[in-house]
């Protein structure tokens, strides 16, 4: 049975740090691609960074230089290091892994970014 647990979520205030985890397992990960989406209330869901199965990172415009992304292919793990994070930054944050034929999706773990 494929599995991702995410766990990291939390409160923080405007400018201040907070580190994600996504723990896979149920099938080989080092052939798919990791992501992190989040969802906003009223919004939809949205790609905010990956790390491709060839090593090839990426992130959405307004995260970048604030969220890096990482990824422990030994332990099936990827992380989402969220620093000087915004009140626009909170939504619920989704591990998803993919390849061409699958998506599998974690439970989420919320992230409130409040002062």
């Amino acid at each position: 049975q494929v599995q991702l647990v995410e766990s990291g979520g939390g409160l923080v205030q405007p400018g201040g740090s907070l580190g994600l985890s996504c723990a896979a397992s149920g099938t080989i990960f080092k052939y798919y691609d990791m992501n992190w989406y989040r969802q906003a209330p009223g919004k939809q869901r949205e790609l905010v960074a990956s790390f491709t199965s060839t090593g090839t990172t990426n992130y959405c415009d307004s995260v970048k230089g604030r969220f890096t992304i990482s990824r422990d292919f030994a332990e099936n793990t990827v992380y989402l290091q969220m620093n000087n994070l915004k009140p626009e930054d909170t939504a619920v944050y989704y591990c998803n892994a993919q390849n061409a034929i699958v998506h599998y999706w974690g439970q989420g773990t919320q992230v409130t970014v409040s002062s």
